[in-house]
């Protein structure tokens, strides 16, 4: 399994701009409340997966997916939002983020800007290395997932900004589905990259 398969909805975004979202429980509204949000169902890799391409700004891609999240927590409260479009304190990000998370298969990175940032990194079971902090190698991918979840949540309460990377370069490099053999790790591009400004 890959960290998106743990909990029932999980939503993160790929590099070049997309945000996606993979229902791994059967949850029979997911479909309809995704897709009027904006989303499009994609089958990829042995599932649907669903996409919503890059918006003109980031809080346009930020209200479409907060919508859609919303009420799919109508359904089910095990939902792991790890998207780099937001959430914002106001109409912009902050334009320097108080920590940043990397995802690299199993191993979760951490880098941080402030003492506010490297005390929420310490209290969600991040440990300091030689370049800045890490999750413990022994930590179940569910366990990281809601560690980084726990950790952004905390600084967004504090009104820092955490940036997320989930290693996933496009769409089609989000993993398949469990059991599924993986594709290359860098697989021709989805649609040319376009970068976007900001980030968390």
């Amino acid at each position: 399994m890959a960290f998106t398969d743990h909990h029932d909805v999980f939503i993160g975004s790929t590099d070049d701009g997309y945000t996606f979202a993979v229902i791994n429980y059967p949850l029979p509204a997911a479909h309809s409340i995704l897709t009027q949000s904006g989303f499009t169902a994609v089958e990829h890799r042995g599932r649907t997966i669903y996409l919503l391409p890059p918006r003109a700004t980031t809080a346009e891609e930020y209200d479409s997916a907060e919508q859609a999240l919303h009420l799919l927590h109508a359904f089910s409260m095990d939902v792991a939002d790890l998207r780099s479009t937001g959430p914002w304190h106001g109409s912009e990000p902050a334009a320097e983020p108080a920590a940043r998370v990397a995802f690299s298969g199993r191993h979760v990175t951490a880098t941080a800007t402030t003492d506010d940032a490297r005390t929420m990194l310490d209290l969600h079971g991040f440990q300091a290395t030689p370049e800045g902090y890490a999750l413990p190698d022994g930590m179940g991918e569910r366990e990281s997932v809601n560690a980084v979840l726990g950790c952004d949540i905390h600084l967004w309460t504090l009104g820092l900004a955490c940036t997320i990377s989930l290693n996933i370069p496009t769409p089609d490099a989000i993993p398949p589905a469990p059991g599924r053999i993986p594709a290359p790790p860098y697989p021709a591009p989805h649609q040319p990259p376009r970068r976007r400004g900001g980030g968390r």
